[in-house]
Protein backbone atom coordinates (compact mmCIF):
# COMPACT_ATOMS: atom_id res chain seq x y z
CA UNK A 1 0.00 0.00 0.00
CA UNK A 2 3.27 2.40 -0.42
CA UNK A 3 2.93 3.24 3.31
CA UNK A 4 4.71 2.56 6.58
CA UNK A 5 1.77 2.03 8.10
CA UNK A 6 1.23 -1.95 8.86
CA UNK A 7 -2.01 -2.75 6.35
CA UNK A 8 -3.70 -4.59 9.43
CA UNK A 9 -3.92 -0.75 10.98
CA UNK A 10 -5.14 1.17 7.89
CA UNK A 11 -8.86 2.44 9.54
CA UNK A 12 -11.96 1.92 7.94
CA UNK A 13 -15.04 3.85 9.47
CA UNK A 14 -12.87 4.94 12.77
CA UNK A 15 -11.54 1.13 12.78
CA UNK A 16 -8.78 -1.01 12.20
CA UNK A 17 -9.39 -3.51 9.24
CA UNK A 18 -7.71 -5.79 12.02
CA UNK A 19 -10.52 -4.13 14.64
CA UNK A 20 -13.07 -4.85 12.22
CA UNK A 21 -12.08 -8.12 11.84
CA UNK A 22 -11.81 -9.40 15.18
CA UNK A 23 -14.94 -7.60 16.28
CA UNK A 24 -17.25 -9.48 13.28
CA UNK A 25 -15.49 -12.70 14.87
CA UNK A 26 -16.79 -12.26 18.43
CA UNK A 27 -20.06 -11.16 17.04
CA UNK A 28 -19.94 -14.63 15.75
CA UNK A 29 -19.65 -15.82 18.63
CA UNK A 30 -15.76 -17.24 18.68
CA UNK A 31 -14.92 -17.86 22.52
CA UNK A 32 -11.38 -17.78 21.49
CA UNK A 33 -9.31 -15.64 19.06
CA UNK A 34 -5.78 -16.49 17.88
CA UNK A 35 -4.04 -13.18 15.49
CA UNK A 36 -1.08 -14.46 13.64
CA UNK A 37 1.10 -11.97 12.93
CA UNK A 38 4.30 -11.48 10.85
CA UNK A 39 7.61 -10.86 12.17
CA UNK A 40 8.48 -7.28 14.02
CA UNK A 41 4.90 -6.22 13.90
CA UNK A 42 4.83 -5.31 16.98
CA UNK A 43 1.70 -2.33 16.49
CA UNK A 44 -0.39 -4.87 15.09
CA UNK A 45 -0.17 -7.21 18.41
CA UNK A 46 -0.76 -4.36 20.55
CA UNK A 47 -3.96 -3.22 18.43
CA UNK A 48 -5.18 -6.99 18.58
CA UNK A 49 -4.55 -7.33 22.89
CA UNK A 50 -6.39 -3.19 22.87
CA UNK A 51 -9.50 -4.55 21.09
CA UNK A 52 -9.48 -7.73 22.33
CA UNK A 53 -7.46 -7.83 25.68
CA UNK A 54 -7.75 -12.23 25.95
CA UNK A 55 -6.53 -12.37 22.11
CA UNK A 56 -3.92 -15.13 21.50
CA UNK A 57 -1.14 -13.79 19.03
CA UNK A 58 1.24 -16.15 17.30
CA UNK A 59 4.26 -14.91 14.71
CA UNK A 60 4.62 -16.59 11.62
CA UNK A 61 8.34 -16.11 11.43
CA UNK A 62 8.61 -17.43 7.41
CA UNK A 63 5.95 -16.55 4.60
CA UNK A 64 4.97 -19.96 3.45
CA UNK A 65 1.16 -19.92 2.67
CA UNK A 66 -2.07 -19.09 4.08
CA UNK A 67 -2.29 -22.92 5.41
CA UNK A 68 1.31 -22.32 7.31
CA UNK A 69 -0.02 -18.94 8.67
CA UNK A 70 -2.90 -20.90 10.23
CA UNK A 71 -0.28 -23.66 11.35
CA UNK A 72 1.25 -21.03 13.36
CA UNK A 73 -1.46 -20.53 15.61
CA UNK A 74 -1.09 -24.89 16.41
CA UNK A 75 -1.49 -24.50 19.90
CA UNK A 76 -4.83 -22.87 20.05
CA UNK A 77 -6.20 -25.20 17.67
CA UNK A 78 -4.60 -28.37 19.33
CA UNK A 79 -7.14 -26.96 22.84
CA UNK A 80 -9.67 -28.16 20.97
CA UNK A 81 -12.83 -26.40 19.19
CA UNK A 82 -16.11 -27.21 18.04
CA UNK A 83 -15.20 -25.12 14.39
CA UNK A 84 -12.24 -23.01 13.56
CA UNK A 85 -13.12 -19.63 11.44
CA UNK A 86 -10.03 -18.39 8.95
CA UNK A 87 -10.18 -14.98 8.55
CA UNK A 88 -8.10 -12.31 7.27
CA UNK A 89 -7.28 -8.75 8.27
CA UNK A 90 -7.30 -7.29 4.73
CA UNK A 91 -10.99 -8.32 3.97
CA UNK A 92 -12.82 -6.15 6.72
CA UNK A 93 -16.41 -6.19 5.48
CA UNK A 94 -17.49 -9.64 6.34
CA UNK A 95 -20.86 -9.84 8.29
CA UNK A 96 -21.62 -11.38 11.18
CA UNK A 97 -24.23 -13.51 9.98
CA UNK A 98 -21.94 -14.37 6.70
CA UNK A 99 -19.88 -16.03 9.59
CA UNK A 100 -22.55 -17.38 11.31
CA UNK A 101 -23.45 -19.14 7.65
CA UNK A 102 -19.96 -20.84 7.68
CA UNK A 103 -20.43 -22.56 11.14
CA UNK A 104 -23.87 -23.39 10.65
CA UNK A 105 -22.49 -25.60 7.91
CA UNK A 106 -20.33 -27.67 9.88
CA UNK A 107 -23.00 -27.99 12.05
CA UNK A 108 -24.55 -30.06 9.56
CA UNK A 109 -21.79 -32.22 9.19
CA UNK A 110 -19.44 -30.42 7.05
CA UNK A 111 -15.87 -31.00 7.94
CA UNK A 112 -14.35 -27.63 5.87
CA UNK A 113 -17.23 -25.16 4.22
CA UNK A 114 -15.96 -22.22 2.27
CA UNK A 115 -17.33 -18.94 1.40
CA UNK A 116 -17.59 -18.57 -2.33
CA UNK A 117 -19.28 -15.09 -4.10
CA UNK A 118 -20.10 -14.27 -7.40
CA UNK A 119 -17.74 -11.37 -8.97
CA UNK A 120 -18.77 -8.78 -11.18
CA UNK A 121 -15.16 -9.41 -13.19
CA UNK A 122 -13.73 -12.92 -11.92
CA UNK A 123 -11.01 -12.61 -13.97
CA UNK A 124 -8.07 -14.12 -11.53
CA UNK A 125 -10.41 -15.56 -9.32
CA UNK A 126 -10.58 -19.20 -8.24
CA UNK A 127 -13.83 -20.95 -9.05
CA UNK A 128 -15.41 -23.08 -6.59
CA UNK A 129 -16.27 -26.57 -8.13
CA UNK A 130 -19.74 -27.66 -6.74
CA UNK A 131 -22.49 -30.80 -7.05
CA UNK A 132 -25.45 -29.74 -5.28
CA UNK A 133 -24.79 -28.27 -1.92
CA UNK A 134 -20.73 -29.81 -1.83
CA UNK A 135 -17.57 -28.25 -2.82
CA UNK A 136 -15.86 -30.34 -5.11
CA UNK A 137 -12.84 -28.42 -5.73
CA UNK A 138 -11.05 -24.62 -5.59
CA UNK A 139 -9.87 -24.40 -9.18
CA UNK A 140 -7.10 -21.57 -9.44
CA UNK A 141 -8.08 -19.69 -12.60
CA UNK A 142 -4.42 -20.39 -14.14
CA UNK A 143 -5.36 -23.86 -14.04
CA UNK A 144 -8.95 -23.86 -15.25
CA UNK A 145 -10.25 -24.88 -18.30
CA UNK A 146 -12.58 -22.60 -20.32
CA UNK A 147 -15.32 -23.98 -19.60
CA UNK A 148 -14.73 -23.68 -15.86
CA UNK A 149 -13.73 -20.22 -16.26
CA UNK A 150 -17.39 -19.77 -16.89
CA UNK A 151 -18.16 -21.07 -13.32
CA UNK A 152 -19.84 -17.07 -11.47
CA UNK A 153 -19.36 -18.69 -8.37
CA UNK A 154 -15.41 -17.73 -6.94
CA UNK A 155 -13.35 -18.27 -4.01
CA UNK A 156 -14.12 -15.52 -1.23
CA UNK A 157 -10.68 -16.88 0.66
CA UNK A 158 -12.24 -17.17 4.03
CA UNK A 159 -12.99 -20.31 5.40
CA UNK A 160 -14.04 -22.38 8.77
CA UNK A 161 -12.95 -25.88 9.68
CA UNK A 162 -14.24 -28.54 12.35
CA UNK A 163 -12.32 -28.78 15.20
CA UNK A 164 -12.53 -32.41 15.08
CA UNK A 165 -10.81 -32.72 12.18
CA UNK A 166 -8.96 -29.30 11.65
CA UNK A 167 -5.54 -30.21 12.52
CA UNK A 168 -5.51 -33.58 10.35
CA UNK A 169 -6.27 -31.18 7.41
CA UNK A 170 -3.94 -28.60 7.85
CA UNK A 171 -0.79 -31.38 8.66
CA UNK A 172 -1.53 -32.50 5.49
CA UNK A 173 -1.59 -29.50 3.68
CA UNK A 174 2.48 -29.18 3.38
CA UNK A 175 2.50 -32.42 1.53
CA UNK A 176 0.60 -31.53 -0.78
CA UNK A 177 2.66 -28.86 -2.56
CA UNK A 178 6.39 -29.67 -4.28
CA UNK A 179 7.24 -26.35 -3.54
CA UNK A 180 7.01 -26.65 0.34
CA UNK A 181 4.47 -23.88 0.45
CA UNK A 182 1.23 -24.51 2.11
CA UNK A 183 -2.50 -22.96 0.62
CA UNK A 184 -5.14 -23.01 3.07
CA UNK A 185 -7.03 -23.65 -0.23
CA UNK A 186 -5.80 -27.37 -0.33
CA UNK A 187 -7.47 -28.06 2.40
CA UNK A 188 -10.60 -28.75 0.00
CA UNK A 189 -8.85 -31.94 -1.65
CA UNK A 190 -7.35 -33.20 1.32
CA UNK A 191 -10.70 -33.58 3.32
CA UNK A 192 -12.52 -34.75 0.29
CA UNK A 193 -9.71 -37.65 -0.44
CA UNK A 194 -10.37 -38.26 3.66
CA UNK A 195 -13.56 -39.11 3.11
CA UNK A 196 -15.37 -35.80 4.78
CA UNK A 197 -18.05 -33.44 3.29
CA UNK A 198 -16.95 -29.79 2.13
CA UNK A 199 -19.43 -27.34 1.44
CA UNK A 200 -19.42 -24.06 0.07
CA UNK A 201 -21.60 -20.42 1.04
CA UNK A 202 -22.16 -18.17 -0.90
CA UNK A 203 -22.13 -14.42 0.13
CA UNK A 204 -21.75 -10.74 -1.56
CA UNK A 205 -18.71 -9.66 -3.40
CA UNK A 206 -18.49 -6.85 -1.04
CA UNK A 207 -18.31 -9.14 1.97
CA UNK A 208 -14.76 -10.81 0.71
CA UNK A 209 -13.52 -7.29 -0.63
CA UNK A 210 -9.64 -7.64 -0.15
CA UNK A 211 -7.86 -4.67 0.35
CA UNK A 212 -4.35 -4.66 -1.69
CA UNK A 213 -4.26 -0.87 -2.23
CA UNK A 214 -5.16 2.33 -0.96
CA UNK A 215 -8.06 2.91 -4.04
CA UNK A 216 -9.20 0.14 -2.81
CA UNK A 217 -9.07 1.11 0.88
CA UNK A 218 -11.35 4.14 0.14
CA UNK A 219 -13.44 1.62 -1.88
CA UNK A 220 -14.28 -0.65 1.24
CA UNK A 221 -14.86 2.71 3.19
CA UNK A 222 -17.82 3.84 1.06
CA UNK A 223 -19.39 0.56 1.16
CA UNK A 224 -19.25 0.41 4.57
CA UNK A 225 -20.54 3.65 5.13
CA UNK A 226 -23.41 2.70 3.04
CA UNK A 227 -24.28 0.00 5.51
CA UNK A 228 -23.73 2.37 8.33
CA UNK A 229 -25.93 4.38 7.21
CA UNK A 230 -28.93 2.30 5.49
CA UNK A 231 -28.61 0.77 9.49
CA UNK A 232 -29.07 4.20 11.15
CA UNK A 233 -32.03 4.84 9.26
CA UNK A 234 -33.96 1.58 9.21
CA UNK A 235 -33.27 2.19 13.07
CA UNK A 236 -35.03 5.56 12.75
CA UNK A 237 -32.85 8.48 12.51
CA UNK A 238 -33.11 11.14 9.75
CA UNK A 239 -30.43 11.81 7.15
CA UNK A 240 -31.15 15.27 4.99
CA UNK A 241 -28.44 13.65 2.63
CA UNK A 242 -27.15 10.38 3.95
CA UNK A 243 -23.99 10.55 0.87
CA UNK A 244 -22.45 13.31 2.79
CA UNK A 245 -22.69 11.74 6.11
CA UNK A 246 -19.64 10.00 7.60
CA UNK A 247 -20.16 7.75 10.71
CA UNK A 248 -17.60 5.25 12.56
CA UNK A 249 -18.21 1.82 12.83
CA UNK A 250 -19.01 2.47 16.64
CA UNK A 251 -21.49 5.48 16.38
CA UNK A 252 -24.26 5.55 18.42
CA UNK A 253 -27.38 7.38 17.09
CA UNK A 254 -30.89 7.44 18.88
CA UNK A 255 -34.28 7.65 17.21
CA UNK A 256 -35.53 10.45 16.29
CA UNK A 257 -31.80 11.66 15.64
CA UNK A 258 -31.71 14.43 12.41
CA UNK A 259 -28.46 14.76 10.61
CA UNK A 260 -27.86 17.20 8.29
CA UNK A 261 -25.68 17.06 4.95
CA UNK A 262 -21.73 17.31 5.90
CA UNK A 263 -21.79 15.84 9.03
CA UNK A 264 -18.65 13.44 9.96
CA UNK A 265 -18.60 11.26 13.48
CA UNK A 266 -15.72 10.68 14.77
CA UNK A 267 -14.92 7.52 17.23
CA UNK A 268 -16.80 6.81 20.69
CA UNK A 269 -19.98 9.04 19.72
CA UNK A 270 -23.15 8.85 21.47
CA UNK A 271 -26.28 10.81 19.95
CA UNK A 272 -29.38 10.29 22.48
CA UNK A 273 -32.84 10.55 20.86
CA UNK A 274 -34.37 13.57 19.23
CA UNK A 275 -30.86 15.63 19.19
CA UNK A 276 -30.22 17.28 16.23
CA UNK A 277 -26.72 17.59 14.35
CA UNK A 278 -26.73 20.42 12.08
CA UNK A 279 -24.77 21.01 8.71
CA UNK A 280 -20.75 20.95 9.09
CA UNK A 281 -20.14 19.86 12.38
CA UNK A 282 -17.15 17.72 12.97
CA UNK A 283 -18.02 14.93 16.34
CA UNK A 284 -15.62 12.59 18.25
CA UNK A 285 -15.34 11.12 21.72
CA UNK A 286 -18.32 13.10 22.60
CA UNK A 287 -21.79 12.69 24.28
CA UNK A 288 -24.95 14.59 23.32
CA UNK A 289 -27.85 14.57 25.25
CA UNK A 290 -31.57 14.00 24.25
CA UNK A 291 -33.29 16.66 22.01
CA UNK A 292 -29.48 18.92 22.63
CA UNK A 293 -29.05 20.74 19.35
CA UNK A 294 -25.19 21.21 17.65
CA UNK A 295 -23.86 23.47 14.98
CA UNK A 296 -24.01 24.61 12.25
CA UNK A 297 -20.35 24.68 11.69
CA UNK A 298 -19.32 22.90 15.22
CA UNK A 299 -16.94 20.92 17.04
CA UNK A 300 -17.30 18.57 19.76
CA UNK A 301 -13.79 17.00 20.69
CA UNK A 302 -13.08 14.31 23.28
CA UNK A 303 -14.67 14.83 26.39
CA UNK A 304 -17.15 16.66 24.91
CA UNK A 305 -21.03 15.54 27.42
CA UNK A 306 -23.95 17.20 26.74
CA UNK A 307 -26.88 17.62 28.44
CA UNK A 308 -30.83 17.26 27.62
CA UNK A 309 -31.51 20.02 25.28
CA UNK A 310 -28.04 21.73 25.03
CA UNK A 311 -27.73 24.01 22.68
CA UNK A 312 -24.10 24.28 20.51
CA UNK A 313 -24.29 26.73 18.11
CA UNK A 314 -21.71 28.08 15.12
CA UNK A 315 -18.35 27.72 15.47
CA UNK A 316 -18.50 26.77 18.86
CA UNK A 317 -15.91 23.84 20.18
CA UNK A 318 -16.31 21.85 23.58
CA UNK A 319 -13.59 19.92 25.06
CA UNK A 320 -13.36 17.57 28.07
CA UNK A 321 -16.50 19.50 29.10
CA UNK A 322 -20.17 18.52 30.84
CA UNK A 323 -22.82 21.28 29.50
CA UNK A 324 -25.47 20.76 31.23
CA UNK A 325 -29.52 20.50 30.46
CA UNK A 326 -30.93 23.42 29.08
CA UNK A 327 -27.29 25.46 28.79
CA UNK A 328 -26.53 27.29 25.29
CA UNK A 329 -23.83 28.49 23.46
CA UNK A 330 -24.85 29.67 20.51
CA UNK A 331 -21.79 31.54 18.66
CA UNK A 332 -18.33 31.43 18.75
CA UNK A 333 -17.11 30.06 21.58
CA UNK A 334 -14.30 27.41 23.03
CA UNK A 335 -15.43 25.50 26.13
CA UNK A 336 -12.63 23.66 27.41
CA UNK A 337 -12.11 21.44 31.03
CA UNK A 338 -15.48 22.89 32.27
CA UNK A 339 -18.71 22.73 33.52
CA UNK A 340 -21.00 24.76 32.84
CA UNK A 341 -24.55 24.34 34.91
CA UNK A 342 -27.96 23.72 33.77
CA UNK A 343 -29.52 26.76 32.39
CA UNK A 344 -26.47 28.51 31.84
CA UNK A 345 -26.10 30.82 28.70
CA UNK A 346 -22.18 31.43 27.70
CA UNK A 347 -22.33 34.95 25.09
CA UNK A 348 -20.41 35.00 22.05
CA UNK A 349 -16.57 35.34 21.31
CA UNK A 350 -16.70 33.67 25.08
CA UNK A 351 -12.94 31.71 25.71
CA UNK A 352 -12.44 29.40 29.25
CA UNK A 353 -8.60 30.00 29.32
CA UNK A 354 -7.83 26.24 30.06
CA UNK A 355 -3.95 25.87 29.31
CA UNK A 356 -1.34 28.26 31.00
CA UNK A 357 1.63 26.42 28.45
CA UNK A 358 2.58 23.99 31.23
CA UNK A 359 -0.94 22.58 32.48
CA UNK A 360 -4.62 22.47 32.19
CA UNK A 361 -7.10 24.03 34.11
CA UNK A 362 -10.88 24.00 34.73
CA UNK A 363 -13.40 26.44 34.76
CA UNK A 364 -16.90 25.92 36.52
CA UNK A 365 -19.52 28.11 35.49
CA UNK A 366 -22.58 27.56 37.87
CA UNK A 367 -26.45 27.35 36.91
CA UNK A 368 -27.86 29.52 35.27
CA UNK A 369 -24.85 31.60 35.15
CA UNK A 370 -24.45 34.44 32.41
CA UNK A 371 -21.41 35.40 30.70
CA UNK A 372 -21.32 38.26 28.50
CA UNK A 373 -20.12 38.44 25.34
CA UNK A 374 -16.33 38.47 24.53
CA UNK A 375 -15.62 37.59 28.36
CA UNK A 376 -12.35 35.34 28.57
CA UNK A 377 -12.37 32.86 32.09
CA UNK A 378 -9.17 32.71 33.01
CA UNK A 379 -8.70 28.86 34.80
CA UNK A 380 -9.00 27.54 37.49
CA UNK A 381 -12.11 29.92 38.38
CA UNK A 382 -15.06 29.60 39.37
CA UNK A 383 -18.57 30.89 38.39
CA UNK A 384 -21.31 30.97 41.19
CA UNK A 385 -25.29 29.64 40.48
CA UNK A 386 -26.93 32.76 38.72
CA UNK A 387 -23.81 34.89 38.66
CA UNK A 388 -23.54 37.66 35.55
CA UNK A 389 -20.33 38.30 34.11
CA UNK A 390 -20.08 41.32 32.01
CA UNK A 391 -19.34 41.74 28.33
CA UNK A 392 -15.93 41.93 27.64
CA UNK A 393 -14.87 40.66 30.92
CA UNK A 394 -11.60 39.04 31.97
CA UNK A 395 -12.35 36.97 34.90
CA UNK A 396 -9.36 35.88 36.83
CA UNK A 397 -11.25 35.56 40.63
CA UNK A 398 -13.65 33.37 41.47
CA UNK A 399 -17.33 35.11 41.00
CA UNK A 400 -20.36 34.14 44.10
CA UNK A 401 -23.30 33.45 43.52
CA UNK A 402 -25.52 36.03 42.26
CA UNK A 403 -22.88 38.52 41.49
CA UNK A 404 -21.91 40.89 39.22
CA UNK A 405 -18.22 40.73 37.60
CA UNK A 406 -17.10 43.35 35.48
CA UNK A 407 -13.48 44.07 34.65
CA UNK A 408 -12.73 46.35 31.90
CA UNK A 409 -11.35 50.10 31.76
CA UNK A 410 -13.54 53.33 32.05
CA UNK A 411 -14.90 54.10 28.87
CA UNK A 412 -13.77 58.23 28.38
CA UNK A 413 -15.23 60.65 25.54
CA UNK A 414 -13.05 63.56 23.55
CA UNK A 415 -15.64 65.38 21.81
CA UNK A 416 -13.83 66.36 18.05
CA UNK A 417 -11.16 64.19 18.86
CA UNK A 418 -11.79 61.91 15.67
CA UNK A 419 -12.17 65.22 13.34
CA UNK A 420 -8.59 66.37 14.53
CA UNK A 421 -6.98 63.33 14.03
CA UNK A 422 -8.64 63.37 10.26
CA UNK A 423 -7.34 66.90 9.75
CA UNK A 424 -3.67 66.48 11.04
CA UNK A 425 -3.90 63.37 8.62
CA UNK A 426 -4.91 65.07 5.90
CA UNK A 427 -2.37 68.10 6.09
CA UNK A 428 0.25 65.33 6.29
CA UNK A 429 -0.81 63.70 3.34
CA UNK A 430 -0.68 66.91 1.57
CA UNK A 431 2.76 67.85 2.77
CA UNK A 432 4.26 64.03 1.23
CA UNK A 433 3.09 65.01 -1.87
CA UNK A 434 5.05 68.50 -2.36
CA UNK A 435 3.78 72.18 -3.89
CA UNK A 436 1.23 71.59 -6.62
CA UNK A 437 2.68 72.35 -10.13
CA UNK A 438 1.02 74.79 -12.37
CA UNK A 439 1.14 74.72 -16.05
CA UNK A 440 3.08 77.69 -18.09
Amino acid sequence: MRTRLPKALHPIAGRTMLAHVLASAAQAGCGVIAVVVGPDHNAVVDEARAFAPKAQTYEQRERRGTGHAVLAARPAIARGADDILVMFSDTPLVRVQTLIALRAALAKGAAVAVLGFKAANPQGYGRLLTRGDELIAIREDRDATPEERKIPLCNGGLMALSGQHALAILDRIGNANAKGEYYLSDAVAIARDMGLKVAAIETTEDDVRGINTKAQLAEAEAVLQQRLRAAAMEAGVTMIAPDTVFLSADTKLGKDVTIEPNVVFGPGVTVEEGATIKSFTYVEEAHVGKGARVGPFARLRPGADLGTDVHIGNFVEVKAATIEAGAKANHLAYIGDTRVGEGANIGAGTITCNYDGVAKHRTDIGKGAFIGSNSSLVAPVKIGDGAYVGTGTVVTKDVPADALAVARTEQKIKEGWAKRLRQVKALGKNLRKGPSKKRA
